[in-house]
């Protein structure tokens, strides 16, 4: 019994840190990291060249 509550209790503890180790390397691309002269294009959700008039 003892050894099956340890277990437990390890596995509790180690959750957080295996969520976090999953989600860090998720990199968000918005507005404001698109280059001089290109828009954010909501429908297409990537930067695109922004033409000039």
């Amino acid at each position: 019994m003892k050894t099956r509550i340890t277990t437990a209790v390890i596995a509790l503890m180690l959750l957080p840190s295996m969520s976090m180790a999953y989600c860090s390397g998720h990199k968000e691309i918005t507005a404001s990291s698109c280059a001089d002269g290109m828009s954010w294009d909501q429908a297409k959700g990537e930067c695109t060249l922004t033409p000039t008039t």
